[in-house]
């Protein structure tokens, strides 16, 4: 039998999209019984941005995909494989990545989506890479995309401040040998579900007057559960990536975690060693983008010149699920 030939598979190309509307601290000061010393102090936001008329979900990943596009060279029929990554689609059926493959007319893709939470990006990355490696297709295009806003409880002030919308866009394609992703480690704890869920919406609780009048359709969160766990898995997973490819954090360029709170990229910052020029934040400006975070994030840094070839990333992310992962990669 031959033996089967591997590609290496990095991200070629960047793109992002986000709503014109913004959320500023001082507006929620409004409605709620907070302030901006208060959030920003607890969390490093300091705005957040808002779908409003007829922006969704599909139309913000269409944007960010034919950034990315364009700027790889390449048109929608070139791609392979759309992999979009959202626990916010438009509608229940049918899929989000369809939504987006026919508005983009990428119609010689198969599609589909992931739902990992805000650790999606990371899942995402993991899956592409594997269709590359193996040749099964040429290009993938992936989308980290949450409008996270209309599932609020914006009587909440405990997660309302927290998360913002918007959407991300890579091209992964076949790269050097020494470049791409060298590695990611995925974890998931469902035991954990409850930590982070919306009550009703799905099949086990339909939508009924009860539901709304309950306001189970509105995401909940056990904040001191989701902070404990993340400070102890943003260090741990982006320590087991490295280790998997030979490598230390002393080795790294940049790190680019979640953007979740400014509290637990800090702690995770501090454990590894790194200066605060290597790691990318953006939070005080978009606030949790869920599964977008990483993708707008390193979108900017590649636009603003930060990142440059050779450079050598550290990704990681967590979720609901719970869920998390980290993946290295050499720009």
């Amino acid at each position: 039998m031959s033996k089967v030939t591997e590609f290496n598979a990095g991200i070629i190309s960047t793109g992002r999209a986000l709503p014109v509307g913004k959320v500023t601290n001082s507006d929620l000061e409004a409605i709620l019984e907070t302030s901006d010393d208060w959030i920003r102090s607890r969390t490093g936001i300091k705005e957040r941005r808002m779908i409003t008329g007829n922006e969704t979900n599909s139309e913000l990943s269409v944007i960010a995909s034919s950034i990315a596009l364009e700027r790889a060279g390449l048109r929608p029929e070139d791609v392979d494989l759309l992999i979009v990554s959202t626990v916010t689609p438009d509608l229940t059926l049918p899929s989000a990545s369809c939504l987006v493959q026919a508005k983009l007319n990428a119609y010689n893709a198969f599609v589909f989506d992931l739902v990992a939470g805000c650790s999606g990006f990371v899942y995402g990355l993991s899956v592409a890479e594997k269709f590359i490696k193996t040749g099964a297709v040429s290009n993938v295009l992936l989308v980290g995309v949450d409008v996270l806003t209309p599932i609020m409880d914006w009587q909440d002030r405990n997660t309302c401040v927290l998360f913002g919308d918007g959407a991300g866009a890579v091209v992964i394609s076949q790269v050097e040998a020494d470049r791409g992703l060298f590695a990611s480690k995925l974890f998931s704890d469902g035991k954990k579900a409850e930590v982070l869920f919306t009550p009703a919406g799905g099949t086990k609780n339909p939508a009924t007057h009860d539901t709304v009048d309950e306001r189970l359709h509105y995401v909940r969160m056990n904040g001191p559960e989701i902070f404990k766990f993340a400070v102890k898995v943003m260090a741990e997973s982006t320590l087991d990536v490295l280790n998997a490819c030979g490598l230390s954090p002393s080795n790294l360029d940049y790190l680019i975690p979640h953007q979740a709170n400014i509290r637990i990229i800090e702690s995770a910052s501090k454990k590894l060693g790194l200066k605060p020029e290597q790691v990318i934040v953006n939070i005080e400006r978009y606030g949790n983008m869920s599964s977008a975070s990483i993708p707008v994030a390193l979108d900017e840094a590649v636009e603003d010149g930060k990142i440059n070839p050779g450079d050598l990333l550290a990704l990681v992310a967590f979720g609901a699920g719970l869920t998390w992962g980290s993946a290295v990669l050499k720009w």
